[in-house]
């Protein structure tokens, strides 16, 4: 019986998969997440020579989709397609849920990241970030910024450059960053911080000034605009990043697979700019890399959460 335990792995690993794999999304079809969800499905059913079928699984701002994952028969036939801004914060924003994004999945390694734009009404009187950061110095509690809701990644964005800034603006959070976008177009707010693949065409369009990009280095996106780390505050980083979570329990042989698939198919020059055209950039790495990158956010985002006080009750 020794034998048989030694050659049970391998004989798994030849085998796996032999029927089609669901990559469950967490919110409905549509969003970036579920666009990249599909144009990842794709190229790993190529390069696995197997099926890999999108199931979306919206609720509870991505909660319902991943406990869905976490609850799956950990077989290596269940994958959710995470993203940090939306599990980072989970806890931090409700203590009771019941799901640790560190405990209940194993990671099969990460996709993409996803900067956020600070964005202004085109009649600020701020044409850079230093102008902007000493006009809203200056008038404490006057500026009105919008967000997708409370304890979303934009607002939570919004809430980490008031900590770093010593700045304090009026947050107005809406029902999605759609609404957010329309009021600060039409002048009812005055900023906010808002994922590239809404913010952009907004931008390019001239109906509103984009100021900084958030992640800790310059976006090859937007290569015309400063990070806002390099404009004063070096420890500003905010930012999604996308990857594969299994079931806590699935064979390593799996995600060690999932993972050289999902490393090829990443290097794919069509693919990287389909993930352009979404407002992200591919990111690969091992799946150690994408553990650590939703644990630093984890612990980055309950530290945000806990300064600015936030609660769901609040949502």
């Amino acid at each position: 019986s020794g034998l048989l335990l030694v050659a049970a792995p391998c004989s798994f690993a030849a085998s796996w998969p032999q029927q089609p794999i669901r990559l469950v999304v967490p919110f409905p079809a549509g969003g970036n997440i579920d666009a990249t969800a599909r144009i990842i499905a794709k190229g790993l059913a190529e390069q696995m020579k197997a099926t890999v079928v999108v199931e979306n699984k919206a609720g509870a701002a991505g909660l319902v989709g991943a406990q869905s994952v976490m609850r799956a028969n950990p077989d290596g036939y269940t994958a959710l397609l995470a993203s940090t801004g939306s599990l980072a914060a989970m806890r931090a924003l409700d203590p009771n849920v019941a799901l640790d994004p560190a405990k209940d999945f194993v990671s099969a390694g990460p996709i993409s990241i996803a900067p956020m734009l600070l964005i202004v009404n085109k009649a600020l009187p701020v044409k850079n970030l230093t102008e902007f950061l000493e006009y809203a110095r200056s008038k404490p509690g006057e500026l009105s910024m919008g967000s997708a809701g409370t304890g979303t990644s934009n607002h939570l964005a919004g809430e980490m450059f008031q900590n770093l800034s010593k700045t304090k603006f009026l947050h107005v959070p809406y029902k999605g960053s759609g609404p957010a976008m329309t009021d600060l177009i039409g002048g009812q707010i005055d900023l906010m911080f808002d994922q590239m693949a809404s913010s952009l065409p907004q931008v390019k369009s001239g109906k509103v000034r984009a100021l900084a990009v958030t992640t800790s280095e310059k976006s090859a996106l937007v290569p015309e605009l400063p990070s806002i780390a390099s404009t004063g505050l070096k420890d500003y980083d905010a930012s999604t990043t996308t990857g594969i979570l299994f079931p806590a329990g699935t064979p390593t042989q799996v995600t060690k697979q999932v993972n050289g698939a999902l490393q090829a198919v990443l290097q794919n020059q069509t693919i990287r700019t389909q993930l352009e055209q979404l407002g992200t950039e591919a990111r690969s790495g091992t799946p150690d890399d994408f553990q650590r990158i939703l644990q630093s956010e984890t612990d980055k985002w309950t530290g945000v959460v806990k300064a600015a006080s936030i609660t769901k009750s609040a949502q």
